[in-house]
């Protein structure tokens, strides 16, 4: 029965576009540029979302799932098998991921829908049969939470990858806005994880808190970034609150779960026949949620004026 009620869903939606696919199950290629809470989420909300439109795994919708472990030479070789493959639409997540899939699949027919991309111009993903989700970073929020819980600190550092385009345009909106806040920011590159390590036993000593960006590298390497921080006592400020929850201390951040879902609700569009990729615009989630850990600040010594308190999320005990 559910499976009859999925065909009708994109039959009616044949009759209004004139579109839809002639067959009853879809294919999506999901690649994931490497394995952490963020990104996971931004899978997890995505399969949601399609849900929402219609399309059920296991019914009118095949999944296939593959992971690049944030290795940029394997992201290519998993775009090709899904072209080679010819899945209805490939679902990319995290910029180079996006990458290598539209360069893939843009001579192929096979449009491509991203999440968890902060820069789309930047990365050249807004022309061609692309379409997806920013995660752009709420930086000034994350500027003004910052001085609220530290009035005294004058440098920010932060880590980042220097191949990752998200990341280096991060950067430049923090230096951008940096001194309307009486801060001066401190970067340091890395190539691997391998140079986390050494990178961090560099940046502590001229610092005053650390933030990070959406970089994966960085991310996908965050107990060690928090271990080195922890034993200096530098507050760590995340991006999102699964970093909270693995031990920042704060942060002014985007939710991961609903970029996911409203990606899933664009390729929906995209499946059904309503719009192509090329025609629908990139989305940025406009609004920031702010995420504590009560732990790590009172670890740390730290306390946020009431008007940030009373619309804080407190990830201990979640």
């Amino acid at each position: 029965m559910k499976k009859i009620f999925g065909l009708i869903i994109l039959l009616v939606a044949g009759l209004f576009t004139g579109c839809v696919k002639d067959k009853d199950t879809v294919t999506i290629g999901i690649a994931q540029f490497g394995e952490h809470a963020s990104l996971d989420n931004c899978r997890e909300g995505f399969i949601e979302g399609l849900k929402e439109e219609g399309f059920i795994e296991g019914e009118n919708l095949t999944i296939i799932n593959e992971n690049a472990q944030f290795d940029t030479g394997i992201s290519n070789q998993i775009a090709q098998n899904f072209v080679s493959k010819k899945v209805d639409l490939i679902a990319a997540i995290a910029t180079p991921m996006a990458q290598s899939s539209f360069n893939a699949a843009k001579d192929k027919d096979i449009p491509v829908v991203f999440t968890a991309v902060t820069d789309p111009e930047a990365a050249m993903l807004t022309e061609g049969n692309v379409t997806g989700t920013s995660d752009k970073l709420p930086v000034e929020a994350q500027l003004k939470l910052i001085r609220a819980m530290m009035p005294e600190s004058k440098k920010i550092g932060i880590l980042y990858t220097t191949s990752e385009v998200n990341s280096i345009s991060t950067i430049e909106e923090y230096k951008s806005l940096s001194e309307k806040y009486g801060f001066e920011i401190v970067d340091m590159g890395i190539s691997v994880a391998a140079d986390i390590p050494l990178a961090m036993d560099r940046i502590l000593p001229q610092i005053d808190a650390m933030t990070n960006l959406t970089d994966n590298t960085v991310v996908g390497s965050l107990p060690a970034v928090l271990s080195k921080a922890n034993e200096k006592n530098i507050p760590v400020f995340g991006s999102e609150i699964e970093q909270v929850k693995l031990g920042c201390v704060a942060s002014e951040g985007i939710e991961y779960i609903e970029l996911g879902r409203q990606t899933g609700r664009m390729a929906a569009q995209v499946l059904r026949g309503e719009k192509t990729a090329d025609e629908i615009p990139f989305e940025i989630i406009e609004e920031s949620s702010l995420y504590i850990n009560s732990d790590v600040m009172d670890k740390l010594g730290l306390t946020l004026p009431q008007e940030y308190m009373d619309r804080a999320m407190d990830v201990v005990g979640k």
